[in-house]
């Protein structure tokens, strides 16, 4: 590989389209997860998640892998809660790979770039104090909500679906998935093969919709 596609470490640059999705991955979650895949894909780039990985690696290593290939990262930290199934436990994996990015961002200040979504206001400033001073985008658990902040997180990028062209590729999806699933012969949307098919049915359905 030549050192022009290396980066001053020694390691592979970024895909400049590339966003590593950092979210809830349960049923009550299913809205917002498909919401995340459709209005990354409208603004033309490629949704990537660690739910993708599939290998004998270690999973802490193929996640550190799989971030800093991803030029921009999203973190919903609106269910960093106490699961209720016992033991009663909180979940640390999304703060955790948002402090993954985090330490590589202030590595590599020109490489990647995170953000923060929440569903309340002000709510972070109790939950991850260490953060205050960072803007959080909150969607309120909405779809809409998504759009409108993916909207103001990607507001450079060349690309700039309306909310209302967001929603057509959603529909989209939608429609598309009872035959993903069904090929996949998949219990649950969080699977890697069903995330693989959303995004093709997501990024042809905004290459049709989004001028």
């Amino acid at each position: 590989m030549s050192d022009r596609r290396r980066g001053r470490r020694g390691t592979k640059r970024a895909n400049p389209a590339a966003v590593f999705l950092n979210i809830p991955y349960d049923r009550k979650s299913e809205k917002l997860y498909l919401a995340y895949v459709c209005g990354i894909s409208s603004f033309g780039l490629i949704p990537r998640a660690a739910l993708e990985l599939q290998s004998s690696q270690r999973r802490l290593d193929r996640i550190l892998e799989l971030i800093k290939s991803c030029r921009y990262s999203i973190h919903d930290l609106s269910r960093v809660e106490i699961d209720r199934t016992p033991p009663p436990t909180p979940r640390f994996n999304m703060p955790f790979e948002l402090g993954l990015c985090v330490a590589w961002q202030r590595l590599n200040s020109n490489r990647h770039t995170w953000f923060v979504y929440e569903s309340q206001n002000f709510r972070i400033a109790k939950s991850l104090s260490d953060i205050n001073g960072t803007d959080v985008c909150v969607h309120e658990s909405t779809v809409k909500g998504v759009f409108r902040e993916l909207c103001n997180t990607f507001a450079r990028l060349n690309r700039q679906p309306a909310v209302n062209q967001m929603w057509r590729v959603y529909r989209d999806v939608r429609k598309s998935l009872p035959a993903i699933m069904n090929d996949a012969a998949a219990k649950s949307i969080f699977n890697a093969r069903v995330f693989k098919d959303i995004c093709v049915v997501a990024s042809a359905s905004a290459d049709k919709h989004v001028t």
